[in-house]
Order: structure tokens, then sequence, then C-alpha cells
């Protein structure tokens, strides 16, 4: 599942540069079940499957083992993809971006061993639905914070105007040619006066906000009162 989505564009050209080290672990590699099985029955009855504790328990002791010395003994921050989490933003992938080593645990059927969760640092969703798995998921965290990583992406300051990045939506973006379909491109963007242009880049990006989001309009009133 994560073949393709992982080694392609940025993220591939990342890691083959050696900005990113991704790392995909079976579960099933540290069963002790000669199936290898990670999942049993509920205690209390009801449908679906849960994820045991002790394959959780044995990954983690071995991935934290084999990252030692890289990390110098430091401890990987443990992401367990989660509906009940706080759902994923920006901001939350920016400081995810700045830790060293981060493992994304994912969850399936009825999810994990209560009694894994000691395990945890943070739970994150990223919406308020259920998906079948945490692969997803913890694809959807990979990309928005690895691609935060320096050098990752090639033109940084591009970085500094896409949308949620300062509390608002990114503005309008037009390409050649001049007029398509009889529609042109403003004559602001043409004109050379960078001074112009960002200031006009400003008010696009605010009414787009206001028209598509209100709702950060709203947070970002409550932050400043």
């Amino acid at each position: 599942m994560f073949d393709g989505p992982m080694t392609e564009s940025l993220l591939g050209r990342a890691t083959a540069r050696g900005l990113v080290d991704l790392k995909i672990h079976n579960l099933r590699d540290w069963s002790d079940d000669r199936h290898k099985k990670v999942d049993d029955r509920p205690y209390g009855g009801g449908p679906g499957m849960v994820i045991q504790a002790e394959p959780i328990s044995n990954a983690l002791k071995s991935i934290r083992a084999a990252g030692a010395k890289v990390f110098k003994k430091q401890k990987p921050f443990v992401l367990f993809m989660s509906p009940q989490g706080k759902v994923l933003t920006q901001t939350s992938a920016q400081r995810l971006s700045q830790k060293p080593w981060v493992v994304l645990l994912c969850g399936h059927y009825e999810g994990i061993d209560e009694r894994a969760m000691a395990f945890v640092d943070e739970e994150i969703s990223i919406g308020d639905y259920v998906l079948t798995g945490g692969e997803i998921p913890a694809m959807v965290v990979a990309d928005t914070v690895l691609r935060l990583v320096p050098g990752v992406v090639k033109e940084a300051g591009s970085l500094q105007e896409e949308s949620f990045q300062n509390g608002s939506l990114d503005y309008p973006h037009y390409t050649r040619p001049a007029v398509w379909n009889g529609k042109k491109v403003p004559d602001i963007l043409r004109s050379g006066d960078h001074a112009a242009i960002s200031a006009w880049r400003k008010r696009q990006a605010d009414a787009v906000t206001k028209k598509k989001r209100p709702d950060l309009v709203r947070a970002a009133i409550r932050r400043k009162s």
C-alpha cells in the first residue's frame, strides 16, 4: 500500500537524496503466533477484531533498538492513527516536522488493545470519519510532515504562502496563456510591480478565505481578541 505514494514525486526524490528516511514495518513480523496473527476477538463480545498489545510492544522495542545508534538512544515519537485523535493541521504538521524520529502506528479492525496505548505519545486523525485502517492516514501524515523538512521542497519560499500556513487559504494562481476561453489573467500579475502584486495576493487570499472557510476567519478573530 505504501510503495507508490511514499516513493514517488517529492518524497521519492527526498529519500534518494538522503533528506528523509522512511521505513515500512509489517506488524506481523513481530507476532509469536505460528500463523503470524496479530489480532483477536474483543473481551466483552461485539463485532470485529482488536490488534493485540504484544506485537505492538515487540515491534516498538525492535524499532527503538535498530535506531538507537542513529538517534543516540533518543526514543521515537509514537503517533497512533486514530479517529479519536486531534485532527491533523498545518500547525501540527510543522511541529511534527521538527521531531527527528517519528513512528506512525496504524490501527485496523476495531483498533488496538487499550494497554498498548501506554506506548503512544499522541493520537492523530485526518478527519471526523472512519476508514478501514490507519494506512491511508499514515500516508497523509507522512506526506504532510515530510514535505516540511528543509530541502524536500525545492522552492522553500512556496511553503510560506500555502493554504493554512498563515491562518488563511492561498491566493488564486494563473499561468500561460494570458487569455484562455476569453478569460484574462488579472493585469496586476503581468505588471511587474511586485509590491502591488503582493498586496493583491493578500487581498485575494483574505477574500477566498472569507468565502470558502469563514471558520478560519472566526478563529483568527478569536485569537486576536
